[in-house]
């Protein structure tokens, strides 16, 4: 089954790191925040990509055409162009770069993917939102419920710390915040069937929006629910968070050896 990644958004909340890189490719822990995500699918085996480019498209496009050199030691030999790789490793990935517009809504990139990608169901996420959700569970549980959608839900993070004020009003604990806050959000990492495009009437959809409603309407949107760590990449805080959780060696996200 192939992974299709939406990346192809402005990220205007992080505008100082988005103005001259697509969000997708702002670093945590010296690598894209792409790269976090397609490890994760990849820890279970799933190793296909379909990236759906827009803004900025070309930095992904160059960041993969050079990702063997970036890898790896070499030895250039400057009078034939050829070059030598020494020690070092590769992911064996297979990764589809598809131009699907600057201004393509997110519901219009996932029907060109879907078109590329074909009549066989594929998994689905978003380009800034890691967690380490069980692939294979999740992709067992869409088979089961027999729908056309599965989206995971998650409890978002919470944003603050708590107060916990007696019956008088009087602070008597300061609580740091919890891990996640109340509710369920979508958090991406959806399984679909090709029937998909139906519910996406052209390229200016936004999937978040009619598409999905119309599924939910219909009874055809499981939601798998991920209790678990996931964290969405949407501000400058966010990428200072996730990059301390890198920096001291134990990040939930990272499921993979």
């Amino acid at each position: 089954m192939k992974v299709a990644i939406l990346a192809g958004g402005l990220g205007t909340r992080l505008s100082e790191e988005t103005s001259i890189k697509p969000k997708p490719m702002v670093e945590i822990g010296g690598k894209p925040i792409l790269w976090h995500i397609m490890k994760i699918f990849a820890a279970f085996g799933f190793n296909e990509f379909v990236i759906a480019l827009g803004y900025k498209g070309e930095i992904i496009k160059d960041y993969f055409l050079n990702y063997r050199f970036r890898a790896r030691s070499l030895t250039v030999n400057l009078e034939t162009g050829g070059v030598n790789f020494h020690e070092g490793t590769n992911e064996n990935w297979i990764v589809h770069l598809l131009d699907t517009g600057s201004t393509t809504q997110t519901g219009g990139r996932i029907k060109r993917v879907a078109e590329f990608i074909g009549n066989e169901p594929f998994m689905l996420t978003y380009g800034d939102g890691i967690g380490n959700v069980n692939i294979p569970e999740l992709v067992n549980f869409h088979k089961e419920q027999k729908k056309i959608a599965t989206v995971t839900a998650v409890r978002p993070p919470a944003r603050f710390g708590q107060m916990m004020l007696d019956k008088q009003q009087l602070v008597y604990k300061f609580q740091e915040k919890p891990a996640m806050g109340d509710g369920w959000v979508n958090g991406g990492f959806f399984v679909l069937e090709p029937e998909v495009v139906n519910f996406i009437r052209d390229y200016k959809d936004v999937w978040e929006n009619k598409p999905l409603e119309c599924l939910a309407s219909e009874g055809q949107l499981a939601a798998y629910l991920h209790n678990d760590y996931w964290h969405a990449m949407d501000t400058f805080r966010d990428v200072h968070e996730l990059n301390k959780l890198w920096e001291d060696g134990n990040p939930p996200w990272k499921i993979w050896d």
